[in-house]
């Protein structure tokens, strides 16, 4: 992300050519580290340790001076300093001049997201890499991810958590639309990409944040203006299905989105329409699950919400889900992979009241957050059946499963929320990394805030 200080601290070297000497040094450490040691999903310091590393490179007042030659040569501004080397010219391209554009890429690679900030304020030639992408292409081919969490607790304001280094960060706030604040809203982070689908006047919209530039713009539209739709996403591509379109009519299609590419492309459309329903990645595979459909025969056996659905007779929560195999582009529906709780077929809250199902994968394990009971639940995917695992955080209120975030982090379950509160409350965000044993969550960050979350994603790159 784009924002912070830059860090430099100016430190004095004997001479040239220990200068050199300890950077040829510093970096062979970095590059030998980053092969013996594993990415930064670990729970080690691994990336703090890499990073550090480089950044010492970095800071020293002889690389700086040497990148700001490199910055003034390629304005066409000639200093002292460049006579002093008999125009021995070199361009910002080449980053780190001692190492070369390919060693740099590779050392700057290890170093942590909340780094890349500071690193592209150096010079030019580190805030075209930064801004062009290329260094999150490279890890993710690597394996090299962090996860964040974005989340909105007051219309318009969004804020980054760093779960690995417990750090609070605010993005830049939304363009004020009223329409659009007071709409709907969903949230899917793609890529190095933060999508807020929402509804202007008119028509439905997105806005679109981009990490490389720590800016707000606004995103392409789907072919098909959609709210209330379930939606997941795998490194750069993601996937949104059902909800409902700008009359209130259930939908049954689906498209994908190509993050590198900004469209999105139509999908075979599910067995059955639905909205209210939740969306996620398992098995490399994309699953819907759960949400309101449209009450009739031919749609789906279940509980009748009590209501009209948008003059399509009495609308059904849904307790099948449907599978998206991404290379046979085929959907197949699961039946009763989501049934009802004997509490929940008690409340007499309508079906549009309740939140979608609160689900998140972790390694390739599906988990749900049973908010009426403050439960846990694990899915067998061999029996299509549920156990419960254990509870959510004491902390973790909501309102029928509104204002609650349940979210997979790398290797953690996390929850985002905090007590109800009149002079605001705060958020808390726990995490709990899944074992064979019960649950035990650990505060990861708490912050004086509104307490109910309105969206949530997490974004690895």
């Amino acid at each position: 992300m784009l924002e912070g200080p830059s860090f430099l601290v100016s430190r004095d070297l004997p001479n040239e050519c220990e200068q050199e000497s300890k950077w040829i040094y510093n970096t062979f450490s970095v590059i030998e580290n980053s092969k013996r040691k594993r990415p930064l999903e670990d729970k080690e310091e691994t990336g703090l340790t890499k990073s550090s590393k480089l950044l010492e490179i970095l800071e020293a007042e002889g690389s700086v001076q040497c990148m700001d030659q490199a910055d003034n040569q390629h304005g066409g501004d000639h200093t002292e300093a460049d006579n002093q080397h008999g125009g021995d010219h070199t361009d910002a391209s080449s980053l780190i001049n001692q190492l070369g554009r390919d060693l740099s890429v590779n050392c700057l690679l290890h170093c942590s997201r909340s780094d890349y900030g500071s690193i592209a304020s150096l010079n030019r030639g580190f805030r075209s890499l930064i801004r062009s992408g290329d260094l999150y292409k490279l890890r993710r081919q690597l394996g090299i991810v962090e996860h964040w969490v974005y989340f909105s607790c007051n219309l318009l304001e969004w804020e980054a958590f760093d779960p690995r280094l417990h750090k609070w960060m605010h993005l830049p706030p939304m363009t004020l639309n009223e329409c659009f604040m007071c709409s709907d809203k969903e949230s899917l982070a793609v890529g190095t990409e933060l999508l807020v689908f929402g509804k202007a006047i008119e028509s439905h919209v997105i806005y679109k944040y981009s990490i490389l530039t720590n800016s707000w713009t606004s995103g392409t539209r789907t072919n098909t203006p959609r709210c209330l739709f379930a939606s997941a996403s795998l490194g750069e591509v993601a996937i949104v299905a059902g909800g409902c379109d700008s009359r209130g009519n259930i939908l049954s299609s689906a498209e994908l989105y190509n993050s590198e590419s900004g469209i999105w492309y139509p999908l075979p459309g599910m067995h059955k329409p639905r909205k209210l329903c939740s969306g996620v990645f398992m098995d490399e595979k994309f699953y819907v699950i759960g949400g309101v459909g449209i009450g009739d025969s031919s749609v789906s056996s279940g509980r009748s919400a009590g209501f009209g659905a948008f003059g399509t007779g009495n609308a059904k929560v849904l307790t099948c889900g449907e599978v998206y195999d991404l290379k046979t582009r085929s959907w197949v529906e699961i039946p009763d992979m989501f049934p009802e709780r004997n509490g929940e077929a008690a409340n007499d809250s309508p079906a549009t009241a309740k939140a979608p199902p609160l689900l998140a994968v972790v390694k390739n394990e599906l988990y749900a957050a049973y908010y009426d009971e403050k439960e846990v639940w694990k899915y067998n995917k061999q029996r299509n059946l549920w156990t419960t695992i254990g509870r959510l955080p004491e902390q973790a209120t909501s309102m029928n499963g509104w204002g609650l975030a349940f979210r997979a982090c790398g290797n953690q379950l996390v929850v985002i929320g905090g007590p109800r509160a009149l002079n605001g409350g705060f958020i808390e965000i726990n995490a709990w990394e899944p074992n064979e044993g019960l649950p035990h969550w650990t505060l990861l960050g708490r912050k004086h805030s509104g307490s109910f979350v309105y969206n949530c994603a997490v974004m690895g790159c």
